[in-house]
């Protein structure tokens, strides 16, 4: 964590920036503390670097698997904006859960306490035992034999409910096949994606999918 003064906030960014080679859109702050006066004003703000997120995301996990019971290690990678942290533990069909339900709800868990500690959101994605890239190929071969089914019949097809980041594999794979349009139904755990033949072609993917 780096403390940073100047008269405005905008400055206070500006010089943070600069130092850390950081748009400032990506820097991670929090106002330590504002004065102004008749004839001065003071800006103070924290900054915070994306090791000290990691390091937080990364205790954070390890602090829910002691609670469990459990010996965890972890490796961590940051590409893309997306914090992706691969877990082994002594039980990894525990943390798993039936059908994934474990770990989705420790992945939600984990991106709450670190959005409400440093204040944004974190892009966040942990796989246990290389559970989730199985789990995408597995999705996007029912997806793909789907569609197929759909360019047959022009009939839709509702798939089963998927995680936020199953569905999206699901719609970046379809969004290049022509007369064919994806659309997320459903809330919470029942959101689900229809797949829908459409007359239309166009270089735009037809995707429907919340933010």
């Amino acid at each position: 964590m780096k403390l940073y003064t100047a008269k405005t906030l905008e400055e206070c960014l500006a010089a943070a920036s600069e130092e850390l080679e950081t748009p400032v859109e990506d820097i991670i702050y929090t106002v330590v503390e504002e004065k102004k006066g008749i004839f001065s004003k003071k800006v103070t703000i924290s900054v915070e670097e994306i090791s000290d997120v990691i390091e937080f995301t990364e205790n954070y996990i390890k602090d829910v698997c002691h609670a469990l019971g459990l010996d965890a290690s972890l490796k961590t990678f940051y590409r893309d904006n997306i914090i992706k942290v691969l877990i082994e533990t002594n039980r990894n069909a525990v943390l798993i859960g039936n059908n994934g339900v474990s770990l989705q709800s420790l992945n939600e868990l984990t991106k709450l306490a670190v959005s409400t500690k440093f204040k944004r959101k974190f892009k966040i994605l942990l796989d246990i035992g290389n559970y989730k890239e199985k789990k995408y190929r597995s999705v996007i071969f029912v997806a793909k034999k789907a569609a197929k089914e759909v360019l047959s019949t022009h009939v839709d097809v509702k798939l089963n409910p998927m995680t936020p980041d199953e569905r999206k594999k699901v719609h970046n794979v379809l969004s290049s096949w022509k007369h064919i349009k994806t659309e997320s139904v459903g809330d919470g755990k029942e959101r689900a994606i229809v797949i829908k033949y459409t007359e239309a072609v166009s270089d735009t993917p037809e995707t429907t999918e919340e933010n």
